[in-house]
C-alpha cells in the first residue's frame, strides 16, 4: 500500500516506493535511511540478566508528529516515565534506537525502529534474536484507525487488522502472540484517503490531548508488565490489571 521495500546491508532498508510516497520520503531517506553507511560505532547492548520484555513502538523513522508514527510518541513518553529519554541510542545490528531500564525485576528493552513502517519486523525480530525472546515477550505500540482518539486497549494476538506494522511484525516473528497496545487515531471524516490521513500530522486541537492519550497509554503498559510479573505465565493466562483486561480498552 506505501511502496515496496528491499533489504539494504546491516538490517538496514532502503525503499523503492510509490509516486506518492517518493515525493514525501525521498528527502527524508537521503538524510535518515543512510546511517548504515554514515553511523557513529554501533552501541554495544549489554546482556541482560532475569527476566526481560520488549517494547516496540512502531512507526515511520523520520516522522514524528504524525499519526502513523504514535506508537513511537508513546515510547517517547514511556522512557520519560522511566527516566531513560535520554540514553536512546543507535543499533544497526536491529536497525533500531534503543534504551534499556527496569521495572522492578523485570529488564526492559525499548525500541523504535529506525526504517518505514512496512518493515519495522526486520527490526523487531532483530531485536528479539539479540536477547532470545519470543514472540510472548513483546509489546507492540502502534495506531489504530478503528478506535477513536482517546482510547487505548490491550490485545495478546490476532490478525494485523490491515496495519501493515502489525503485519511486518507478524510475518518476519512468523507469530501472533505478540501483546499490543493500541492507540486510537480515528478515522479520515469524508472523502479523505486513509494513506494520506496516517501520515499527517495531529490537529492542533488533537495535539491538545495527547498528553493524556500518552500517560494513559503508558500507565496501561506498565500495568500490565506488573500484573505478568506478579502472576507468572503466559500474558493470556497471567491477564491483564484488573481495570484494564486483555481485549478491553480505555476510555
Amino acid at each position: 500500500m506505501y511502496g515496496v521495500y528491499e533489504p539494504w546491508p546491516n538490517n538496514c532498508c532502503r525503499t523503492t516506493a510509490s509516486p506518492f510516497l517518493a515525493r514525501l520520503f525521498i528527502p527524508l531517506a537521503i538524510h535518515h535511511l543512510t546511517f548504515s553507511l554514515h553511523t557513529e560505532p554501533a552501541f554495544l547492548l549489554t546482556v541482560l540478566d532475569g527476566s526481560h520484555l520488549q517494547v516496540a513502538g512502531l512507526g515511520n523513522h523520520g516522522l514524528c508528529g504524525t499519526r502513523h508514527s504514535v506508537g513511537m510518541a508513546v515510547l517517547n513518553h514511556l522512557a520519560t516515565k522511566l527516566s531513560v529519554a535520554d540514553q536512546w541510542r543507535k543499533d544497526k545490528r536491529c536497525c533500531a534506537d534503543v534504551a534499556f531500564t527496569s521495572l522492578g525485576e523485570v529488564e526492559l528493552v525499548l525500541m523504535k525502529p529506525r526504517s518505514f513502517m512496512n518493515i519495522n519486523g526486520r527490526c523487531v525480530v532483530s531485536a528479539a534474536e539479540m536477547f532470545n525472546l519470543g514472540a510472548e515477550d513483546i509489546y507492540l505500540v502502534h495506531d489504530d484507525l478503528d478506535k477513536s482518539l482517546g482510547k487505548v486497549a490491550l490485545k495478546l494476538g490476532g490478525s494485523a487488522r490491515g496495519h501493515n506494522g502489525v503485519r511486518s511484525c507478524i510475518n518476519s516473528l512468523k507469530s501472533d502472540r505478540m501483546v499490543r497496545l493500541r492507540i486510537g487515531i480515528g478515522r479520515p471524516v469524508g472523502e479523505a484517503a486513509v494513506e494520506h490521513y496516517v501520515l499527517g500530522r495531529f490537529t492542533r486541537a488533537e495535539q491538545e490531548i495527547l498528553p493524556q492519550v500518552f500517560e494513559q497509554a503508558v500507565t496501561m503498559l506498565l500495568g500490565h508488565i506488573q500484573q505478568r510479573k506478579s502472576s507468572p505465565g503466559t500474558p493470556e493466562t497471567s491477564g491483564a490489571p484488573a481495570k484494564t483486561p486483555l481485549g478491553m480498552e480505555g476510555a
